[in-house]
């Protein structure tokens, strides 16, 4: 199989064991568009541990431990997001592992800050989020950190909603499914 079949269109490095897939919804073409309509971007790096999709086995969420995963942000992407948060704009998180990644890099400001290294940071509710106020996600599988920090980020409730519907409209979950803005 061609490994490059499933790499995202922001696929800089070689590195993820899984793709970073909320990414996988985006071709060269709606980048262009989103471009084009005064969106800008911040690249960073991310490698993707399987640890991300390991069910949680506990009932005490401070007690369940993340398999720590790779990142990097550099100077010009920190420049790029906190000049949309300081002028008032959306910072759209694109996949939880960015989250994870951009939420382990906050200044004591509450600022982005440049970071690289490794981060088992675990999300979740209740939780008070620094950077991004708007998040891509796909339709995680129940018992998943990653439907954990969405539940933070979206509330319970809206969360638990949506995934009612996407059930009954018979979406795709897990890495290659559907996906969902939270606004």
């Amino acid at each position: 199989m061609d490994r490059d079949r499933f790499q995202t269109v922001f696929a800089k490095e070689t590195g993820a064991v899984a793709a970073p897939t909320a990414g996988l919804h985006f071709s060269k073409e709606l980048l262009k568009r989103l471009e084009i309509k005064g969106v800008d971007f911040a690249e960073l790096t991310l490698h993707v541990g399987l640890g991300t999709f390991r069910s949680i086995d506990v009932e005490d969420l401070s007690k369940h431990k993340m398999d720590a995963e790779y990142f990097r942000i550099t100077q010009d992407a920190v420049d790029v997001v906190n000049k949309s948060k300081d002028s008032g704009h959306k910072v759209c998180a694109v996949g939880t592992t960015t989250m994870r990644a951009i939420e382990s890099a906050v200044s004591a400001e509450g600022l982005l800050k440049p970071a690289e290294g490794w981060t088992n940071k675990f999300i979740y509710p209740p939780y008070d989020f620094s950077i991004a106020n708007a998040m891509i996600s796909n339709f995680h599988l129940p018992k998943s950190s990653l439907l954990i920090m969405i539940c933070a980020f979206g509330g319970y409730d809206l969360v638990m909603e949506a995934y009612q519907e996407a059930k009954k409209e018979k979406y795709n979950f897990f890495s290659y499914g559907d996906a969902m803005l939270i606004l």
